[in-house]
């Protein structure tokens, strides 16, 4: 199997966990929005995963980087811009993270991570479709050539 057979499925299951993590996101912004989680518990519960959402993302990236997938690579390369200005701009903290429990509550904070969350879930299920796709085709094109010896 080819590197970019093993590029598209490593990023389709880890677009998978992607998309598990945004949910969990919106999910915890709508808890926040009906009163049933205090700003502290969020902050405390979303901030440690706003790294590793980071670096998964950038890690199958990589691959799409090191095995010449220019197309894939574009579409996720507004999303990682948006992270890198997201953190190099968040409020100051002694800790990783993006959200400060002072003003998440803010109803126009509040409105910008919620619409932040449901962007990146639409942005990761399209891609989720494009990379199983991908990997679709990839994985029938090699049973034509290697397994089904097929005369023409």
């Amino acid at each position: 199997m080819s590197l970019e057979l093993w590029a598209f499925i490593i990023a389709l299951i880890l677009d998978a966990v992607l998309i598990l993590m945004i949910v969990w996101h919106i999910i915890a912004f709508d808890e926040l929005k009906t009163d049933f989680k205090n700003p502290v518990d969020l902050c405390n519960n979303l901030n440690p995963l706003i790294l590793p959402e980071y670096g998964i993302h950038l890690f199958f990236c990589f691959f799409f980087l090191v095995d010449g997938q220019i197309f894939a690579l574009l579409i996720n390369l507004p999303v990682i811009i948006y992270n890198i200005y997201r953190y190099a701009n968040r409020p100051f903290m002694t800790g990783p993270g993006l959200y400060d429990p002072t003003t998440v509550m803010n109803s126009t904070e509040l409105a910008k991570h919620q619409k932040e969350g449901w962007a990146k879930l639409i942005f990761f299920i399209l891609c989720f479709f494009y990379y199983l796709y991908r990997q679709d085709d990839l994985c029938t094109s090699f049973a034509k050539l290697y397994f089904l010896k097929i005369d023409e």
